[in-house]
């Protein structure tokens, strides 16, 4: 598995550590958010010391009930983060969080950035896959049913594994007749899933790693594991790890992270194991 970064191939035999930086007021975990350039420099610097593989920045928040922002508020905020990425480090991958089309051409254009990670799999904005297929960067096709305020009323699935990889299978078809080369599977966890539809896709990830594309596992610090836990966001690192590294052993490629150091700490133990 790799990925076409830069023109250079981004080995993918071993997981990569994928760190959020928020540059909003309103992401659910409230210890992701950043707002001011003083900020969001302290944590990426500190990402960077802990070893993060890929920085992805979010400038739109996508929680239930969280404020809606133009698309101009949104590039905005991006760009605060990206001049600061662009002066701490360079050379690190960056991926956008955004599902808008004017928003990823502008992040790609005007700074460079290597990949565009869709939530909404290319139905909030018809235009976004064509628009990555015309920028020739990578791409996060993540299933979501719905928009963030009404996903997790379309939770009805019969077999949530099936279809999920069902629809981005044919979401992946399309991209590539669109000529869209590096492509990214999210199973699109927490998002028009129930608690127990997330546990059943994780314990199936395998299914989803046979599509022949990287897969990538964003479960940081989310529902299924406060809610099963019945604590907080704020208290749910313990879980995220133990989910992560149940991840990595059944073939994810990338892990979405909020806490970079014990993620990259999770995929070094995992990697000796794989050794022997």
């Amino acid at each position: 598995m790799t990925l076409n970064i830069r023109g250079e191939l981004m080995d993918l035999s071993i997981p990569k550590v994928m760190g959020i930086v928020n540059v909003t007021p309103d992401s659910f975990y409230s210890g992701s958010r950043t707002q001011s350039v003083f900020e969001i420099r302290g944590r990426i610097e500190q990402m960077i010391a802990d070893g993060v593989d890929i920085l992805d920045l979010g400038g739109y928040s996508s929680r239930p009930g969280a404020d809606n922002v133009s698309g101009d508020e949104e590039y905005d905020r991006l760009a605060r983060g990206l001049e600061v990425v662009k002066e701490v480090a360079p050379w690190i991958p960056v991926s956008i969080d955004t599902f808008r089309a004017s928003v990823a051409r502008r992040c790609v254009e005007e700074w460079n950035v290597d990949i565009i990670n869709d939530i909404g799999g290319g139905t909030l904005d018809p235009e976004i896959q064509e628009t990555v297929a015309d920028l020739h960067v990578a791409y996060v096709l993540m299933h979501m049913r719905g928009t963030p305020s009404t996903m997790q009323s379309l939770t009805d699935y019969q077999d949530v594994t099936a279809e999920v990889i069902t629809d981005l299978s044919k979401k992946v078809y399309h991209l590539r007749g669109l000529g869209v080369n590096d492509i990214i599977i999210d199973p699109g966890f927490g998002f028009a899933k129930t608690v127990a539809q997330n546990f059943q896709m994780l314990n199936e990830l395998g299914e989803f790693c046979k599509m022949g594309m990287p897969v990538l596992v964003g479960i940081s610090r989310k529902t299924m594991i406060w809610k099963t836990l019945g604590v907080t966001p704020e208290e749910a690192l313990d879980g995220t790890v133990a989910l992560d590294a149940i991840a990595i052993d059944r073939g994810a490629n990338i892990i979405r992270v909020h806490d970079v150091r014990p993620a990259v700490q999770t995929v070094k133990l995992l990697s000796q194991l794989s050794k022997d």
